[in-house]
C-alpha cells in the first residue's frame, strides 16, 4: 500500500512541479512580471505554507535551526545560494524559452553533480557516470543548435540562464545535506524559502512594488506558489518516505514532460524533433544515474 502512494505522490509531485513552471510561462508572456518578482512571491508563498506544515507535524515545533549561530548561517547560504538561485535561474530561462526546455536544461545539474563528486574524491567517473555526462552533453548540444553548431537554435541567454539553473540544482542538492539530516527536510526548506522572499522583499522594496495582473495571472502566481512548490515539495517527500530517494527521484523526472505538455497543449509553444532528442537524452542521463546510486547501494548492504 505503501509503495503504491509513493508512486501516486511522487508522481503527483513532478507533474505538479511542471504545471508551475508552465504558469510560470503563461505569467512571462501575458504579463510584465520579472522572473526575480515571481521569485519573491513563490518563496514568501511557499515558505509560510511549508513552516505551518511543519508546526503542526513536529512535536518539538519548527524554530531548532536557528539555535545556532553555524546553523543560522546554513540556512542563510541555503536560501540564497541554493534556493533563491535556483529559483531565479529557472525562471529566468523559462521567460527566455519555454518551460519544457527550462526545466530539461535544469536536469544537466546531476551531471555536473558527479563531476564535482570526481573532483572532490579525486577519481575518474563510471562507465555510467561517463556515458551519461556524454548524454547530458549531446543533448545539450542539440537543443542549442539543433545539430546545426553554426546558429543556435535556442538564444544565448536562454541557454546560459538554463546551465545556471543547473548550476544552482547543484548546489540546492549539496548545501543542505547535513542540515537536513538534523532537523529534517521540512524545516529547514520552509525557512530557507521564507529566509529568501524576505531578503528578496527587501531587495526589490516590495512595499513599492505595484502588480498589474488580472485574475487569470494572480491565480497561475498562486498555482506556482502553492501547488509547484509547497504541495509538489511535501508530494515528493512523502514519495521519498513510501519508496526510497533513488526510485522517487526517477518518478520524478516526469517534471519535464510534464512542463513539455502543458507549454505545448495549453501554452501552444512549438517544439521541433532535435528539441524532442534532447529532451531524451538528457532525461536518460536521470535514469542512467539514479540506477548507478541503487546499484552502489546493494553493494554497500
Amino acid at each position: 500500500m505503501n509503495n503504491i502512494r509513493g508512486v501516486v505522490c511522487t508522481l503527483f509531485g513532478g507533474i505538479l512541479w511542471g504545471f508551475s513552471g508552465a504558469c510560470g510561462q503563461y505569467i512571462f508572456s501575458h504579463y510584465q512580471l520579472k522572473p526575480i518578482e515571481l521569485t519573491f512571491f513563490r518563496m514568501t508563498i511557499s515558505g509560510v505554507i511549508l513552516l505551518t506544515i511543519c508546526a503542526f507535524k513536529e512535536k518539538s515545533g519548527c524554530f531548532s535551526v536557528w539555535r545556532s549561530v553555524k546553523n543560522s548561517v546554513q540556512v542563510s547560504a541555503f536560501a540564497i545560494f541554493g534556493i533563491m538561485f535556483s529559483q531565479v535561474t529557472y525562471l529566468e530561462t523559462i521567460s527566455r524559452s519555454n518551460a519544457g526546455t527550462a526545466t530539461v536544461l535544469q536536469y544537466t545539474g546531476p551531471c555536473m553533480l558527479v563531476l564535482l563528486v570526481c573532483l572532490m574524491k579525486k577519481r575518474l567517473p563510471t562507465v555510467r557516470e561517463i556515458s551519461a555526462l556524454i548524454l547530458a552533453t549531446s543533448g545539450t548540444f542539440i537543443l542549442a543548435t539543433h545539430g546545426n553548431p553554426s546558429a543556435l537554435a535556442l538564444s544565448p541567454s536562454a541557454l546560459v540562464w538554463g546551465l545556471l539553473s543547473a548550476v544552482a540544482l547543484v548546489l540546492y542538492t549539496t548545501l543542505p545535506e547535513k542540515l537536513m539530516l538534523r532537523f529534517g527536510t521540512l524545516e529547514v526548506t520552509g525557512w530557507a524559502m521564507l529566509t529568501g522572499g524576505v531578503i528578496l522583499g527587501i531587495v526589490l522594496r516590495v512595499w513599492n512594488l505595484r502588480v498589474q495582473m488580472g485574475a487569470d495571472g494572480w491565480i497561475c502566481l498562486l498555482c506556482v506558489a502553492v501547488l509547484g512548490t509547497a504541495a509538489a515539495y511535501t508530494l515528493y517527500l512523502q514519495g521519498v518516505a513510501d519508496i526510497g530517494p533513488v526510485k522517487a527521484s526517477m518518478l520524478a523526472s516526469v517534471e519535464p514532460l510534464s512542463a513539455t505538455l502543458f507549454s505545448v497543449f495549453w501554452l501552444k509553444s512549438e517544439f521541433r524533433i532535435p528539441d524532442l532528442i534532447g529532451f531524451v537524452c538528457i532525461i536518460a542521463t536521470v535514469f542512467i544515474l539514479a540506477r548507478a546510486k541503487e546499484k552502489k547501494q546493494k553493494s554497500e548492504i
